[in-house]
């Protein structure tokens, strides 16, 4: 099998914290954040009328969770895969193509690179996390 340009893929912990869809209420969790001593790896903002859906991967999820939950703050836990790739075209067709022929489904990703970066940083929540990084290990692994 050739090898990928993935880089430790692993299963990690994201939070969907549930916040009023209102000027400033990112800026006070990420305040909040931030005096916690916590680091943001990767973010995204999903919006309804009354209400948006952050997700988010941090430093230390336990203790983020424990400031939200602390201020009322509905927040939800669920595994997600962390990979780390080069920043080039078809880094992510790889990895939908061998996700899709083991009948993984990707639910929903979130990724971030500048132009000129060498890699980025991808998250998905996929079906199956477990079997999702046993087929993403295979991949880089040489061959």
């Amino acid at each position: 099998m050739k090898k990928t340009d993935l880089l430790a893929p692993r299963i990690v912990e994201q939070l969907a914290v549930f916040l009023e869809n209102k000027p400033g209420a990112l800026a006070v969790v990420c305040d909040a954040l931030s005096a916690a001593k916590i680091n943001i790896f990767g973010l995204t903002v999903s919006d309804t009328t009354d209400h948006a859906v952050v997700r988010m991967v941090v430093s230390n999820t336990a203790r983020a969770m424990g400031l939200f939950e602390s201020h009322g703050t509905l927040v939800v836990e669920s595994n997600v895969l962390m990979i780390q790739n080069d920043n080039k075209p078809g880094s992510l067709s790889r990895i939908a193509h061998a996700l899709s022929a083991k009948k993984i489904n990707i639910d929903y990703g979130y990724l971030a690179s500048m132009p000129s970066a060498k890699r980025g940083l991808l998250i998905l929540r996929v079906t199956d996390p477990k079997k999702a990084l046993a087929v993403l290990k295979k991949l880089d692994s040489p061959s």
